[in-house]
């Protein structure tokens, strides 16, 4: 059995509770994708671990694997590793050797080029996390990547590292004209330097066992019988080919990658379960378009303040206050024939409670059409307007109560919002988020028992 849980929207929908949660029936977890700008929020018996990197299962006790589809960076790696250690757990988590490594200079890169965008006043900034992701993708593109299997042996590393820093310092100093010279950030561009930093980082993980071929181990443990979920980071609407380009992260967070990011093939990952993680109305870190934002007058955007405080919205690595908007129906459904979901789960349905008012966006207007789904293009999706259809709000209620007695404790109004939205869909709700702990969720289906 397999289980793969894909963000619907823009990414921060919660994934990391229903993660923890099933969790628990899995044996193995693996990150498919990705690099430690996906941050993961989860709440264990009133603990709050946030992760980055680290697949979420490592707070059960499951097997962790950053697959061949992830860039890593170790330093996070280990970071996270060692503060979960400090806090009582003992994390099993192993990379796999096809998997990617971000550099330095790949984070030196991501800043530089996010600069020159936001100075040449086009707007084509992407809003990133200046954490080295794309450009690390981009050098696996490239075929001048380093993988997690270079750092094992020093010789191969140095070999590589020589071919590709000399370009990379070039690129700084003649294409966007810096001078390295006296900078903090030369180090990054130092061969000796970086040799010495990842050599010492592969011996770590050799010493530790933590390396896999990820395709292998994860055929042999579905062999053995074992139970397997992918966590995908992010969220359809930014993934790289089915997300609002150029406004997206530098992979596939949707379903089809779980094969591609892991080696397992196509043929098991289809043959499982594939849940979608939807939040109750839409945020977003980052620019793009968002149709349904709440950006409006004063009274709009002290709505989006008063969800923003209750939901918590707040990017876990950056810490950036994100965008808020309704609901957003035309990307579900988009997110829903992308990935074939079999199920959705709805997270914070408790922080919509007590609005006086509650709007769905059932689809868009654009030059006298209506359209049910999004746009394939950027540049049609930002002059959409939505089409809204006002929904009865509920007033607030006890979640752990409301977790222990199951959906039919939910307020008449709040199912009555959960239903329309799975008859819009055409995709049967599992689960309810009715509150921040993994407890406070209201499980309807659980996918490791279809």
């Amino acid at each position: 059995m397999t289980l793969t849980i894909v963000g619907s929207q823009l990414g921060d929908e919660g994934k990391g509770a229903l993660v923890d949660r099933w969790g628990g029936d899995a044996d193995v977890v693996v990150r498919y994708q990705g690099g430690d700008n996906a941050g993961h929020t989860v709440v264990e018996g009133g603990v709050e671990y946030k992760l980055s990197l680290v697949p979420s299962g490592a707070v059960r006790g499951t097997t962790g694997i950053l697959g061949n589809g992830c860039v890593v960076n170790p330093k996070t790696l280990f970071t996270e590793i060692d503060d979960l250690r400090e806090r009582g757990l003992d994390p099993d988590v192993r990379v796999a050797r096809r998997a990617h490594v971000i550099l330095p200079y790949h984070r030196v890169l991501d800043g530089i080029e996010e600069e020159v965008k936001a100075d040449d006043d086009a707007g084509d900034e992407v809003g990133t996390t200046g954490r080295g992701i794309g450009p690390t993708y981009e050098d696996k593109a490239g075929r001048r990547g380093i993988r997690i299997a270079d750092l094992l042996d020093p010789d191969v590393l140095r070999e590589k590292l020589e071919y590709v820093v000399p370009q990379k310092r070039a690129l700084v100093e003649d294409v966007y004209g810096l001078d390295l010279q006296g900078d903090d950030r030369a180090e990054a561009f130092d061969v000796d330097a970086l040799h010495e930093e990842f050599a010492a980082i592969g011996e770590r993980l050799a010493d530790e066992g933590m390396t896999v071929n990820c395709s292998d181990y994860l055929h042999r443990r579905r062999e053995a019988g074992d139970e397997i979920l992918f966590e995908g980071a992010q969220g359809t609407h930014i993934d790289i080919d089915h997300g609002n380009y150029p406004f997206v992260t530098s992979s596939n967070p949707t379903a089809g990658a779980a094969s591609v990011g892991s080696g397992l093939g196509v043929t098991a990952v289809g043959d499982g379960e594939v849940v979608g993680i939807v939040k109750a109305y839409l945020s977003r870190v980052g620019e793009g378009p968002l149709p349904t934002e709440l950006d409006g007058d004063a009274d709009e955007e002290a709505l989006a303040d008063d969800i923003r405080e209750k939901g918590g919205e707040f990017g876990t690595v950056t810490g950036r206050p994100r965008r808020i908007g309704w609901l957003d129906l035309p990307m579900l459904r988009h997110a829903a024939r992308v990935s074939g979901f079999t199920g959705v789960a709805v997270n914070h349905v408790d922080v919509l409670a007590g609005l006086d008012e509650l709007k769905v966006c059932t689809g868009y207007e654009l030059d006298g059409e209506t359209f049910d789904t999004v746009p394939t293009t950027t540049e049609r999706w930002e002059r959409c307007e939505p089409v809204f259809e006002t929904l009865d709000t509920w007033e607030p209620f006890d979640s752990a109560a409301v977790a222990e007695d199951g959906y039919d404790a939910l307020p008449e109004a709040a199912r009555d919002y959960l239903e329309f939205v799975a008859d819009e869909i055409d995709t049967p709700i599992y689960a309810v988020g009715v509150g921040p702990d993994r407890e406070e969720t209201v499980e309807l289906t659980n996918p490791f028992d279809e």
